[in-house]
């Protein structure tokens, strides 16, 4: 007798993502002891959820929201809302991107594009 298998729905993983990314963000600068390393791993669980979240819209709409629409698009049905990043200030995205079919990034702590340490750069390009 043969039983069928029954994977996750794409929906049910894109979730389960989402969940995870909400409670390293919460628990991650709590954990470690370096505030700025803390804060880029925020940001980069961030860009992570606002990339599933785009995958998704592309599922639904054939296509990436346009650099004019930006993440905006994304709310309310594939996000709650827009996160700030830990710095205070909006993710940046930009469709074509410049490294790939989008970039969502955030220009680090001084809000200045380029950079080292807390003021790099972070984007869906570098992700480790």
């Amino acid at each position: 007798m043969r039983q069928k298998f029954q994977g996750f729905t794409l929906i049910e993983v894109m979730v389960v993502v989402v969940i995870l990314s909400i409670l390293a963000a919460v628990i991650v600068p709590k954990v470690m002891d370096r505030p700025d390393t803390a804060r880029a791993v925020k940001a980069k669980t961030d860009i992570r959820a606002l990339e599933s979240a785009l995958n998704l819209y592309k599922l639904d709409n054939f296509d990436y929201p346009s650099t004019e629409q930006g993440l905006e698009a994304l709310v309310p049905k594939y996000i709650d809302r827009l996160a700030v990043d830990p710095w205070g200030h909006p993710y940046l995205y930009l469709s074509p991107g410049l490294h790939g079919d989008f970039d969502v990034y955030t220009l680090g702590a001084d809000g200045l594009q380029g950079g080292t340490g807390k003021n790099a750069d972070i984007g869906n390009w570098d992700q480790d």
